[in-house]
């Protein structure tokens, strides 16, 4: 027997054969000699010939058998140890990630990992900067610097998670620093596909990572990527529901509204027919923005809208005020979506040339660029200061002008991809030139 087993292991180790179990002999034996004596029964003058075959064929059998592919059954072993902070992590960070990643929420969740899991130190990170960092050598990673690591990057690059095991794994290029980390889980976080940042989980000693911190990392990640794609929702969510509201508050802005009546009774004394009209004007401006339903219309009825709107406008400025425009008609049964357009028209107005000395102009320009309708708003009023662009699309900054530009802006890249954003070039005593991108859409599915 102990011969027997000797050969079975130098066949396996010299070609891949291994001996089949016991009872699997056992059975492909009982088979054939039942099948033998069936048949000798039969045929008993072909018995020789039979056994000959039965003895062929067992062999063959024998044979496959011993080169059969292995199945492999892999058993993911889930045990309290990792599976119980995670979860306790994941409900305590909820109502931080549910506000998306920034360095105020990286900050908390990065606390709660760190009070609940047993690791020397915790980062969070997008794909830029160290979002936060707590425990061991945090004063060696500060907040807001850049991610310095090439491990760090590799994983937002690949998203793939990456065990380190010794500091060299790092390959950080910083070398006047003592850092007391040797080893370290850093896992991406994924939100819609997309690698937004890493989770980081280090220990001060090199070598294997636990199972368990492995584990805890992973199910970290993950839970933190579906957290912000909850959030993301949330945003998406509370985005349309505010465009649908301020889409009605931004044609009845109180500021148009008030001094277009006022040079309505202004004509009525003045001129009549032209007060009658531009109440007719604002009727239809109204009632043009309370019959829109959905996300999207058509450029040629966003132009209508705008049209009216500037009527109203040019009844108060006069000569002030000059309009000029570049249309491509080819793409006026092209989509895009409500109120994008007459909010930067107004902003272009309202915010460039009313506080201008003099006439002021603002062209509105369509062209089709590729398979994009590239639509511009310009106007030569006094221009953005440079201490305010940054803080532009801040949502509430400034007066605003109904949507405003931060909500237009937000509503594009949630549409069309974050590339999609409104784009802003000013020059202080000079004026504004305000653009954007559309996918050429004919249908939409609000229709």
């Amino acid at each position: 027997m102990e011969k027997l087993r000797l050969l079975s292991q130098y066949l396996n180790k010299k070609f891949g054969f291994r001996t089949p179990e016991v009872t699997t002999i056992l059975r492909l034996a009982a088979m054939q000699a039942t099948l033998g004596i069936l048949f000798v029964l039969w045929r008993p003058d072909m018995w020789p010939a039979f056994v000959v075959l039965c003895l062929a064929g067992f062999i063959g059998t024998f044979i496959i058998l011993g080169f059969r592919p292995l199945k492999r059954v892999l058993t993911v072993r889930v045990d309290e140890k990792s599976f119980a902070p995670t979860l306790q992590i994941a409900n305590e960070t909820l109502p931080f990630l549910r506000r998306g990643l920034n360095k105020e929420t990286a900050q908390k969740t990065a606390e709660i990992i760190q009070k609940i899991s047993d690791v020397a130190a915790v980062a969070i990170t997008d794909r830029e900067k160290v979002l936060a960092f707590l425990g061991t050598g945090c004063e060696n990673h500060p907040v807001g610097g850049s991610i310095v690591t090439q491990a760090t990057r590799e994983v937002i690059a690949t998203g793939e998670l990456k065990v380190v095991q010794h500091k060299g794994e790092f390959n950080c290029p910083v070398k006047d620093c003592d850092c007391p980390l040797e080893s370290a889980v850093i896992a991406p976080l994924i939100c819609r596909g997309k690698v937004m940042g890493t989770v980081k989980l280090y220990q001060t000693h090199k070598g294997q990572i636990p199972g368990s911190v492995v584990k805890l990392a992973v199910g970290v990640a993950q839970l933190l990527g579906v957290q912000m794609e909850l959030a993301e929702l949330d945003h998406q969510a509370q985005l349309a529901t505010k465009a649908e509201l301020d889409a009605l508050q931004a044609q009845i802005n109180p500021h148009f509204l008030f001094n277009t009546l006022n040079t309505i009774s202004m004509f009525t004394r003045t001129n009549p027919e032209t007060a009658r009209r531009l109440l007719i004007r604002l009727a239809s401006f109204f009632r043009h923005s309370l019959k829109r339903h959905g996300r999207f219309i058509t450029l040629q009825e966003e132009l209508e809208y705008i049209h009216t709107y500037l009527v109203l406008e040019k009844a108060r400025f006069r000569e002030k005020l000059r309009v000029l425009r570049n249309i491509d008609k080819s793409l006026l049964h092209y989509r895009i979506p409500v109120l994008t357009v007459q909010p930067l028209v107004e902003n272009a107005v309202r915010h460039g040339i009313t506080p201008k000395e003099g006439p002021g102009t603002v062209q509105i320009s369509a062209q089709l660029r590729g398979d994009e309708i590239e639509i511009a708003i310009t106007d030569d009023g006094v221009g953005i200061q440079p201490d305010i662009m940054p803080r532009i699309f801040e949502p509430g900054f400034g007066s605003g002008s109904g949507v405003g530009l931060s909500n237009v802006n937000e509503r594009l890249k949630m549409l069309f991809g974050e590339d999609h954003g409104l784009h802003i070039e000013s020059e202080p005593g000079y004026g504004t030139t305000v653009w954007l991108r559309v996918p050429l859409m004919l249908h939409d599915d609000d229709d």
